[in-house]
């Protein structure tokens, strides 16, 4: 699938641990970069292209200091929006969808995907490009490719991001990104790039470090190629009526609709499309009515609380309200805690996934059908509470 391909994002999200070496002599990484020669070689990199790439280079300790899980996997879903979700980039957000309407419209009509969400993954990932990573990407792939003993992940991407040399799409010196190899303004991973950049300004060169038509229209191509429908929203703002029977979380919009649900912003729920409730507070905290589109975000990042970030940020640069509904503020499930609720659930055959300790679609839909069993309150959301409840029965 996709997002396995978004390597760095994807391992984290698996739960994935980065294991790495004794320090790395420089006799050791030249081996190791010799030892990439053929792999290379059988991608058409050229020796050239290839020597070039690592004239000079050595590991990078800096990287290897900063080998750690990313905030919005750790952090809580409403400290997550509120850094990425701000006043101020509400406003940049707002000031480049009337700077790049034309462009945003034409990359609409091109790929179906609208322009408040492209700003939305621009803004978040690059701050609208003005901060798309300064690190050399070969000298960071490399260094994290050696740290795990030539392991495919970050090896594979090394190689990619070799191809894009040898394609002569960036010049070596402005192949920069973060300290995981991530690139230019989309934050694409090398792989990422070769299958989802395109030139959209029509200068020949597929340019997400410094073309912001290219770097828009790649993030829509990657969606596209990731599933997302023209015909839906990401998801809608919602709010529940009294009562409302949260054991019945999936359907129509139309049967939302016709059960009370409201939209935040007062416009009407949209007439077709399949919809499931996402309460990611639990019962009480904000909701939302997620789509298929939402599982295409989370195809860039297989993160919760990024999905959400870049629907709710779009909505606000769109013109839509905050949310209004409050965070709940009790205590919450640790790692571990994830981890055990996720093993007692699958004892149960209820969870069929990884035991990562990460809350994701997968335990969500387990929590449900678990609370529904117990005649609990099926909103999905994973507590201390209900942990003690698994292991109680």
């Amino acid at each position: 699938m996709l997002r396995t391909r978004f390597a760095l994002r994807a391992a984290l999200a698996l739960g994935a641990v980065l294991v790495l070496a004794a320090p790395v002599g420089a006799g050791d990484f030249r081996t190791f970069v010799e030892e990439l020669w053929p792999a290379a070689q059988a991608r058409k990199v050229s020796r050239a292209t290839f020597d070039a790439a690592f004239r000079g280079i050595t590991p990078d300790p800096a990287v290897l200091a900063r080998l750690r899980r990313q905030g919005e996997f750790g952090r809580p879903v409403w400290e997550y929006l509120t850094g990425a979700v701000s006043a101020g980039r509400i406003a940049r957000g707002r000031a480049e969808a009337a700077r790049r309407a034309e462009t945003l419209a034409a990359i609409e009509a091109a790929y179906g995907v609208p322009g408040p969400v492209l700003l939305a993954f621009w803004g978040i990932e690059s701050d609208f490009g003005a901060s798309a990573g300064t690190m050399p990407v070969i000298r960071a792939l490399a260094t994290l490719a050696e740290a795990r003993h030539r392991g495919e992940l970050f090896r594979d991407e090394l190689l990619a991001a070799l191809e894009i040399l040898e394609h002569h799409d960036v010049k070596p010196e402005r192949m920069r990104g973060s300290w995981a190899g991530a690139m230019g303004q989309t934050q694409f991973l090398p792989s990422a790039y070769l299958r989802a950049a395109v030139d959209f300004d029509g200068d020949g060169r597929r340019d997400i470090w410094d073309s912001a038509p290219d770097a828009l229209a790649s993030i829509a191509n990657f969606l596209a190629q990731a599933g997302w429908r023209r015909d839906l929203p990401w998801g809608v703002a919602v709010t529940l009526p009294a009562e409302f029977d949260l054991a019945r979380y999936r359907g129509q919009f139309s049967d939302f609709a016709r059960r009370g649900v409201r939209s935040l912003d007062g416009a009407a729920l949209p007439s077709a499309g399949e919809a499931s409730l996402f309460l990611p507070g639990g019962a009480g905290g904000p909701a939302f009515l997620i789509t298929a589109n939402f599982e295409a975000i989370r195809a860039y990042n297989t993160s919760d609380s990024y999905a959400l970030a870049v629907g709710h940020f779009s909505d606000r640069i769109a013109g839509g309200p905050p949310l209004a509904a409050p965070w709940p503020t009790g205590l919450r499930l640790d790692q571990a805690g994830v981890t055990a609720l996720q093993r007692g659930l699958a004892a149960r055959s209820l969870y069929e996934g990884p035991f990562d300790g990460r809350a994701g679609p997968k335990l969500r839909e387990a929590v449900r059908r678990y609370q529904i069993a117990a005649g609990l309150q099926a909103d999905g959301y994973a507590t201390p509470a209900l942990l003690e409840h698994v292991k109680a029965r």
